[in-house]
């Protein structure tokens, strides 16, 4: 598995914005940015994208800037990355990016299968709050 700088940079300013958060107080792109010398211009994107997914909400305007839309402990690292674009697949065959012609007798498969099963459970347990302690 292989987690692209994307998919670092979505996690570190996810909990970037969630410990900024004062009291549901929207936190600008400028201080996320600064906070974890990203661009702002590569967060936008990241933000976009969490954004389309609903996990992350913005206000426009001075005082403006990116909230959570639903509480710290019900937003898992898996949705973040998959949401950013990032994948979890630990090898092709199991990821679905490239057809194998060896899979019906290939044994690894089922290694990678398995693997790929704990990762995602993994994932899908970890919440941002979990992250923040």
């Amino acid at each position: 598995m292989r987690i692209t700088t994307k998919g670092r940079y979505a996690l570190r300013a996810v909990l970037a914005l969630a410990a900024s958060a004062d009291h549901g107080k929207p936190t600008s792109i400028k201080t996320i940015s600064e906070k974890e010398d990203i661009s702002a211009e590569f967060l936008e994107q990241i933000f976009f994208k969490l954004r389309k997914a609903d996990i992350i909400g913005s206000v426009r305007g001075p005082g403006g800037g990116f909230y959570f839309k639903r509480k710290l402990e019900e937003i898992t690292l898996l949705e973040i990355l998959e949401a950013s674009g990032e994948g979890l697949g630990i090898s092709p065959c199991v990821c679905g990016k490239k057809l194998c012609d060896r899979k019906p007798e290939c044994i690894a498969s089922k290694v990678w299968n398995e693997l790929d099963s704990i990762l995602r459970t993994y994932a899908g347990e970890r919440s941002i709050a979990d992250m923040l302690n």
